[in-house]
């Protein structure tokens, strides 16, 4: 039997600092696309933040992690790209 993963299966992950605008945007347009979504804040969370850093080579914020496709920055196209099932584990920078 063959391992399906579905949108539900896995939460994506908002690597985040309550002072970010960007972070703020990008949980809001989680919100509006009815995804769960883990809020970490690296501001808070010395071990979160240095698997945020590993995973993403950075150190800003926000970074998700969409079911294994990382995205620096808020990049709606990127998000809606890895929901869909069409990322792949990359990095993605936003513009």
């Amino acid at each position: 039997m063959s391992e399906e993963k579905t949108e539900s299966s896995e939460k994506v992950k908002v690597y985040s600092t309550p002072s970010c605008p960007w972070c703020v945007k990008a949980k809001e347009y989680l919100k509006e696309k009815n995804v769960e979504y883990e809020d970490i804040d690296v501001a808070e969370d010395e071990k979160a933040r240095n698997a945020m850093i590993e995973k993403s080579g950075q150190m800003s914020v926000p970074v998700l992690d969409v079911h294994g496709t990382i995205i620096v920055g808020f990049d709606q196209d990127a998000i809606d790209k890895a929901l869909g099932g069409d990322g792949s584990s990359e990095l993605k920078q936003a513009a």
